[in-house]
């Protein structure tokens, strides 16, 4: 399950803010203990809602270095966008499974895009990468939030998967268990044709 709050008692930034410092149940409500660490996560390909192919979310998120993205920037790539924090437990636990996707789905042209909340951006998820040993992930930041308002939740983690048109195809809130063969198929399925060169991964 995504830890997450009812709304609205807190600005979304204001909960972002505070959540480092509080006790996650506290701080979120009344589904942040659904999922312990105990639990084994699901296959995401049995967890998530596929949907009808419709218009890409404008989220607005940024690299390490300052440059400012959009979905739009990745064209011809098939996307799994991740939205998740390093205080979020079921964010922390599923990380490792997106990071090994990332390598599985690379021959075709797809992307793993983990788009962190943290209010501290790269200071943050810079070491939380390095004490898991995750090296091939983008540093991608929305210190800001904006992304929980696009997608309308409160609840992070949230994952949407895009085709190589661009269209959004399916969505699962909650942490899951990323790299299966059943993901690896559907997202390959989703490529475009290996003459199609996909547009240039932004830096």
């Amino acid at each position: 399950m995504s830890v997450t709050s009812k709304r609205p008692l807190l600005s979304r930034r204001s909960i972002i803010a505070a959540a480092p410092g509080l006790a996650i149940a506290a701080a979120w409500g009344n589904r942040a203990v659904a999922q312990s660490s105990e639990d084994a996560l699901p296959d995401a390909a049995l967890a998530w809602t596929q949907l009808t192919p419709s218009a890409a979310p404008p989220l607005v998120f940024s690299t390490d270095k300052g440059r400012r993205l959009t979905l739009a920037d990745y064209k011809g790539h098939v996307l799994v966008v991740n939205i998740w924090a390093t205080w979020c437990g079921p964010c922390g636990e599923e990380l490792p499974s997106l990071a090994a996707l990332a390598e599985r789905i690379k021959p075709f042209g797809g992307l793993v895009l983990p788009i962190a909340i943290d209010v501290d951006g790269a200071a943050a998820v810079k070491p939380f990468f390095a004490s898991r040993k995750i090296h091939d992930l983008p540093v991608l930041l929305d210190p800001d939030g904006h992304s929980l308002d696009v997608l309308d939740t409160d609840g992070v983690p949230v994952t949407i998967v895009l085709d190589a048109e661009g269209r959004l195809v399916a969505r699962l809130d909650g942490a899951a268990d990323w790299n299966t063969q059943m993901v690896f198929e559907f997202l390959g399925g989703l490529a475009k044709p290996q003459k199609e060169k996909p547009a240039a991964v932004p830096l």
